[in-house]
Protein backbone atom coordinates (compact mmCIF):
# COMPACT_ATOMS: atom_id res chain seq x y z
CA UNK A 1 0.00 0.00 0.00
CA UNK A 2 1.26 3.24 -1.15
CA UNK A 3 1.72 5.47 2.36
CA UNK A 4 1.55 8.50 -0.02
CA UNK A 5 -2.17 7.63 -0.59
CA UNK A 6 -2.68 7.13 2.11
CA UNK A 7 -1.32 10.46 3.05
CA UNK A 8 -3.77 11.68 0.83
CA UNK A 9 -6.55 10.02 2.20
CA UNK A 10 -6.22 11.51 6.08
CA UNK A 11 -5.79 15.10 4.94
CA UNK A 12 -8.87 15.05 2.45
CA UNK A 13 -10.58 13.53 5.66
CA UNK A 14 -9.07 16.37 7.92
CA UNK A 15 -9.39 19.02 5.92
CA UNK A 16 -12.77 18.34 4.23
CA UNK A 17 -11.43 19.54 1.19
CA UNK A 18 -9.40 18.34 -1.84
CA UNK A 19 -8.37 21.72 -2.92
CA UNK A 20 -6.95 22.44 0.64
CA UNK A 21 -5.60 18.63 0.97
CA UNK A 22 -3.77 19.14 -2.19
CA UNK A 23 -2.11 22.60 -1.19
CA UNK A 24 -0.84 21.02 2.20
CA UNK A 25 1.09 18.60 0.29
CA UNK A 26 2.07 20.74 -2.29
CA UNK A 27 0.04 18.53 -5.33
CA UNK A 28 -2.56 19.15 -8.13
CA UNK A 29 -5.98 18.57 -6.96
CA UNK A 30 -6.01 16.00 -10.30
CA UNK A 31 -2.71 14.86 -8.87
CA UNK A 32 -4.81 14.23 -5.27
CA UNK A 33 -8.06 13.17 -6.65
CA UNK A 34 -5.84 10.18 -8.89
CA UNK A 35 -4.38 9.28 -5.26
CA UNK A 36 -7.69 8.72 -3.43
CA UNK A 37 -9.08 6.86 -6.73
CA UNK A 38 -5.92 4.72 -6.58
CA UNK A 39 -6.20 3.88 -3.15
CA UNK A 40 -10.32 2.91 -3.48
CA UNK A 41 -9.55 0.50 -5.94
CA UNK A 42 -6.90 -1.34 -4.24
CA UNK A 43 -8.99 -1.13 -1.03
CA UNK A 44 -12.02 -1.96 -3.48
CA UNK A 45 -14.68 0.04 -1.34
CA UNK A 46 -15.55 3.83 -2.18
CA UNK A 47 -14.25 6.48 1.11
CA UNK A 48 -15.23 9.33 -0.01
CA UNK A 49 -18.82 10.64 -0.82
CA UNK A 50 -18.27 13.56 -3.02
CA UNK A 51 -22.05 14.41 -3.65
CA UNK A 52 -22.92 18.56 -3.10
CA UNK A 53 -19.73 19.16 -3.99
CA UNK A 54 -19.24 18.59 0.23
CA UNK A 55 -16.60 15.58 1.34
CA UNK A 56 -17.96 13.51 3.68
CA UNK A 57 -16.85 9.97 4.51
CA UNK A 58 -18.43 6.41 3.77
CA UNK A 59 -19.03 3.79 5.82
CA UNK A 60 -16.10 2.63 5.18
CA UNK A 61 -13.53 5.76 4.85
CA UNK A 62 -14.44 6.25 8.32
CA UNK A 63 -13.57 2.77 9.26
CA UNK A 64 -10.20 2.99 6.92
CA UNK A 65 -9.60 6.31 8.72
CA UNK A 66 -8.87 5.32 11.58
CA UNK A 67 -6.20 2.47 10.18
CA UNK A 68 -4.31 5.40 8.07
CA UNK A 69 -3.57 7.51 11.73
CA UNK A 70 -2.31 4.30 12.85
CA UNK A 71 -0.04 3.65 9.46
CA UNK A 72 1.08 7.37 9.41
CA UNK A 73 1.93 6.98 12.74
CA UNK A 74 3.78 3.97 12.65
CA UNK A 75 5.95 5.60 9.32
CA UNK A 76 6.74 9.02 11.26
CA UNK A 77 8.23 6.54 14.36
CA UNK A 78 10.17 4.39 11.79
CA UNK A 79 11.51 7.67 10.34
CA UNK A 80 12.71 9.28 13.50
CA UNK A 81 13.67 6.25 15.51
CA UNK A 82 16.23 4.85 12.23
CA UNK A 83 17.25 8.51 11.93
CA UNK A 84 18.03 9.29 15.51
CA UNK A 85 22.11 9.13 15.56
CA UNK A 86 21.93 12.11 12.40
CA UNK A 87 20.45 15.87 12.85
CA UNK A 88 16.95 15.71 11.19
CA UNK A 89 15.62 18.85 9.07
CA UNK A 90 12.92 20.47 11.28
CA UNK A 91 10.84 22.28 8.91
CA UNK A 92 8.14 24.98 10.20
CA UNK A 93 5.28 26.46 8.64
CA UNK A 94 4.58 29.14 11.61
CA UNK A 95 2.48 31.85 11.88
CA UNK A 96 2.28 34.58 14.71
CA UNK A 97 0.96 38.01 15.42
CA UNK A 98 2.79 41.67 15.69
CA UNK A 99 2.71 41.36 19.61
CA UNK A 100 3.89 37.93 19.90
CA UNK A 101 6.82 39.26 17.25
CA UNK A 102 7.68 42.13 18.88
CA UNK A 103 8.03 40.44 22.67
CA UNK A 104 9.71 37.18 22.33
CA UNK A 105 9.59 35.42 19.26
CA UNK A 106 12.78 36.20 17.61
CA UNK A 107 14.07 35.16 21.01
CA UNK A 108 12.72 31.75 20.74
CA UNK A 109 13.75 31.61 17.04
CA UNK A 110 16.81 31.66 17.50
CA UNK A 111 17.11 29.48 20.59
CA UNK A 112 15.92 26.72 18.13
CA UNK A 113 18.77 27.70 15.45
CA UNK A 114 21.15 26.71 17.73
CA UNK A 115 19.67 23.71 19.28
CA UNK A 116 17.95 22.35 16.13
CA UNK A 117 20.56 22.48 13.18
CA UNK A 118 18.60 21.47 10.89
CA UNK A 119 15.65 24.01 11.79
CA UNK A 120 14.04 25.88 8.73
CA UNK A 121 11.33 28.80 9.35
CA UNK A 122 8.34 29.82 7.29
CA UNK A 123 6.88 32.73 8.91
CA UNK A 124 3.75 34.99 8.44
CA UNK A 125 3.39 37.70 10.60
CA UNK A 126 -0.82 38.54 10.47
CA UNK A 127 -4.06 39.13 12.21
CA UNK A 128 -5.65 36.68 14.50
CA UNK A 129 -8.39 35.97 12.12
CA UNK A 130 -6.65 34.92 9.07
CA UNK A 131 -4.02 32.43 11.28
CA UNK A 132 -6.54 31.22 13.17
CA UNK A 133 -8.04 30.17 9.23
CA UNK A 134 -4.16 29.33 7.85
CA UNK A 135 -3.99 26.96 11.01
CA UNK A 136 -7.32 25.57 10.63
CA UNK A 137 -6.51 24.86 6.56
CA UNK A 138 -3.48 23.45 7.15
CA UNK A 139 -1.14 26.21 5.74
CA UNK A 140 0.56 26.55 9.04
CA UNK A 141 1.83 24.17 11.28
CA UNK A 142 1.83 26.51 14.23
CA UNK A 143 0.29 30.23 14.97
CA UNK A 144 0.43 32.46 18.06
CA UNK A 145 -2.84 34.77 18.03
CA UNK A 146 -5.48 36.15 20.07
CA UNK A 147 -7.80 33.21 19.68
CA UNK A 148 -7.23 29.27 19.47
CA UNK A 149 -8.06 27.32 16.41
CA UNK A 150 -10.33 24.66 16.57
CA UNK A 151 -10.85 21.74 13.94
CA UNK A 152 -9.84 17.89 13.07
CA UNK A 153 -6.57 17.63 14.36
CA UNK A 154 -5.80 20.72 15.66
CA UNK A 155 -4.32 21.47 19.84
CA UNK A 156 -4.12 24.96 21.75
CA UNK A 157 -2.63 25.76 24.69
CA UNK A 158 -2.99 29.56 26.32
CA UNK A 159 -0.08 31.33 26.86
CA UNK A 160 0.74 34.19 29.67
CA UNK A 161 -1.29 37.21 28.32
CA UNK A 162 0.83 40.03 27.59
CA UNK A 163 0.48 43.16 29.75
CA UNK A 164 -1.04 45.87 28.17
CA UNK A 165 0.10 49.48 28.19
CA UNK A 166 0.55 52.95 27.00
CA UNK A 167 3.27 54.25 25.12
CA UNK A 168 4.25 57.60 24.13
CA UNK A 169 7.18 59.76 23.21
CA UNK A 170 9.95 60.44 25.99
CA UNK A 171 9.92 64.11 25.00
CA UNK A 172 6.52 65.20 24.66
CA UNK A 173 4.85 62.85 27.54
CA UNK A 174 6.88 63.47 30.76
CA UNK A 175 4.37 63.72 33.15
CA UNK A 176 5.17 60.84 35.89
CA UNK A 177 1.41 59.31 36.14
CA UNK A 178 -1.49 60.09 33.54
CA UNK A 179 -5.02 60.08 34.77
CA UNK A 180 -7.59 58.85 31.73
CA UNK A 181 -9.10 62.30 31.56
CA UNK A 182 -5.42 62.96 30.73
CA UNK A 183 -5.18 60.70 27.81
CA UNK A 184 -8.80 61.31 25.93
CA UNK A 185 -7.40 64.57 25.44
CA UNK A 186 -4.42 62.78 23.36
CA UNK A 187 -4.66 61.03 19.90
CA UNK A 188 -4.74 57.25 20.58
CA UNK A 189 -3.61 54.56 18.66
CA UNK A 190 -4.69 50.69 19.20
CA UNK A 191 -4.87 47.93 16.86
CA UNK A 192 -6.99 47.22 14.01
CA UNK A 193 -11.30 47.66 14.63
CA UNK A 194 -13.15 45.07 16.46
CA UNK A 195 -9.58 43.24 17.93
CA UNK A 196 -9.26 42.66 21.40
CA UNK A 197 -7.04 45.90 22.12
CA UNK A 198 -9.62 47.64 20.14
CA UNK A 199 -12.45 46.91 22.20
CA UNK A 200 -10.95 46.68 25.83
CA UNK A 201 -9.87 50.00 25.02
CA UNK A 202 -12.76 51.63 24.39
CA UNK A 203 -14.73 49.84 27.09
CA UNK A 204 -11.60 50.98 29.98
CA UNK A 205 -13.01 54.66 29.23
CA UNK A 206 -16.58 53.76 28.61
CA UNK A 207 -16.41 52.81 32.29
CA UNK A 208 -14.68 55.44 33.28
CA UNK A 209 -17.33 57.67 31.68
CA UNK A 210 -14.83 59.06 29.44
CA UNK A 211 -15.06 59.90 25.48
CA UNK A 212 -12.14 60.35 23.58
CA UNK A 213 -12.46 62.24 20.69
CA UNK A 214 -9.98 60.03 18.21
CA UNK A 215 -8.97 56.13 18.46
CA UNK A 216 -6.97 55.58 15.26
CA UNK A 217 -7.02 51.41 14.37
CA UNK A 218 -3.78 50.61 13.08
CA UNK A 219 -3.35 47.09 11.99
CA UNK A 220 0.72 47.20 12.41
CA UNK A 221 2.95 47.86 15.23
CA UNK A 222 5.98 49.45 12.87
CA UNK A 223 3.52 52.04 12.10
CA UNK A 224 2.06 52.65 15.39
CA UNK A 225 5.54 53.11 16.43
CA UNK A 226 6.36 55.63 13.52
CA UNK A 227 3.33 57.64 14.36
CA UNK A 228 4.02 57.86 18.16
CA UNK A 229 7.87 58.76 17.29
CA UNK A 230 6.58 61.17 15.32
CA UNK A 231 5.02 62.95 17.83
CA UNK A 232 1.32 62.18 16.74
CA UNK A 233 -0.06 60.36 19.94
CA UNK A 234 -0.38 57.58 22.29
CA UNK A 235 -0.09 54.12 20.97
CA UNK A 236 -1.52 50.68 23.24
CA UNK A 237 1.31 48.04 22.93
CA UNK A 238 2.44 45.19 25.33
CA UNK A 239 4.94 45.74 27.27
CA UNK A 240 7.78 43.70 26.35
CA UNK A 241 7.37 44.93 23.32
CA UNK A 242 7.50 48.78 23.96
CA UNK A 243 10.32 48.14 26.78
CA UNK A 244 12.24 46.47 23.81
CA UNK A 245 11.39 49.64 21.23
CA UNK A 246 12.11 51.81 23.89
CA UNK A 247 15.95 50.61 23.82
CA UNK A 248 16.78 52.51 20.19
CA UNK A 249 13.73 54.24 20.10
CA UNK A 250 12.77 57.77 21.57
CA UNK A 251 9.69 55.66 23.29
CA UNK A 252 8.43 54.91 27.17
CA UNK A 253 5.41 53.40 28.68
CA UNK A 254 3.08 55.71 30.50
CA UNK A 255 2.59 55.25 33.90
CA UNK A 256 -1.43 55.67 33.90
CA UNK A 257 -4.09 55.30 37.25
CA UNK A 258 -6.32 52.51 35.52
CA UNK A 259 -4.86 49.40 33.92
CA UNK A 260 -5.74 47.96 29.86
CA UNK A 261 -6.92 44.59 29.83
CA UNK A 262 -3.88 42.55 28.84
CA UNK A 263 -3.67 40.93 25.36
CA UNK A 264 -4.41 36.96 25.53
CA UNK A 265 -2.59 34.47 23.40
CA UNK A 266 -3.03 31.46 22.35
CA UNK A 267 -1.01 28.73 20.55
CA UNK A 268 -2.77 26.41 18.08
CA UNK A 269 -0.89 23.59 16.10
CA UNK A 270 -1.22 20.55 14.38
CA UNK A 271 -1.19 17.19 15.90
CA UNK A 272 -1.92 14.65 13.50
CA UNK A 273 0.16 11.16 13.10
CA UNK A 274 2.03 12.55 9.45
CA UNK A 275 3.05 16.02 10.51
CA UNK A 276 2.48 16.64 14.13
CA UNK A 277 4.58 19.46 15.57
CA UNK A 278 7.64 18.07 17.64
CA UNK A 279 7.17 18.18 21.44
CA UNK A 280 10.32 19.65 22.01
CA UNK A 281 8.75 22.42 19.75
CA UNK A 282 6.38 22.79 21.95
CA UNK A 283 8.03 22.48 25.09
CA UNK A 284 10.25 25.51 23.84
CA UNK A 285 7.53 27.71 23.17
CA UNK A 286 6.04 27.08 26.52
CA UNK A 287 9.39 28.36 27.91
CA UNK A 288 10.04 31.25 26.61
CA UNK A 289 6.39 32.57 26.54
CA UNK A 290 6.45 32.13 30.56
CA UNK A 291 3.91 29.31 30.69
CA UNK A 292 6.83 26.29 31.33
CA UNK A 293 9.86 26.58 33.34
CA UNK A 294 12.19 28.90 31.40
CA UNK A 295 15.13 26.92 31.61
CA UNK A 296 15.80 26.51 27.91
CA UNK A 297 15.36 30.52 27.74
CA UNK A 298 17.33 31.07 30.57
CA UNK A 299 20.36 28.92 28.97
CA UNK A 300 20.19 30.74 25.88
CA UNK A 301 20.57 33.86 27.44
CA UNK A 302 23.56 32.63 29.39
CA UNK A 303 25.30 30.89 25.86
CA UNK A 304 24.60 34.01 24.48
CA UNK A 305 26.24 36.20 26.89
CA UNK A 306 29.08 34.19 26.39
CA UNK A 307 29.56 34.46 23.40
CA UNK A 308 29.42 38.02 23.15
CA UNK A 309 32.27 37.57 25.83
CA UNK A 310 34.70 35.25 23.52
CA UNK A 311 33.29 32.26 25.35
CA UNK A 312 34.41 34.11 29.19
CA UNK A 313 32.38 32.93 32.18
CA UNK A 314 29.85 35.57 31.98
CA UNK A 315 30.57 38.33 34.96
CA UNK A 316 28.28 39.16 38.42
CA UNK A 317 26.96 42.53 38.59
CA UNK A 318 28.17 43.95 42.12
CA UNK A 319 24.19 43.39 43.16
CA UNK A 320 24.08 39.81 41.91
CA UNK A 321 23.89 36.95 44.71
Amino acid sequence: MNLRFVEAFYWVASLKSMSRAAEKLFITQSAMSSRIAALEEELGALLLDRRDRQIRLTVAGSRFLVYAERLLAMQREIKSEMGSATARALSLRLGAIESVLHSWLIEWVQHMRQTQPGFELELTVETTPVLVEQVRRGTLDLAFAALPAAGDGLRSRALPPMEMVFVGHRELHRRRRYALADLAALELLTFQRGSQPHVALLDLFRRAGLEPPRVHTISSISAMVQLVEGGFGVATLPRAAAQRLAERLPLKPLACEAALTPLPVHLSYRHDPSSGVPAEVIEAVLAFSGAAPAAPRAAWRARRADNRQGGAPRRRAPSEP
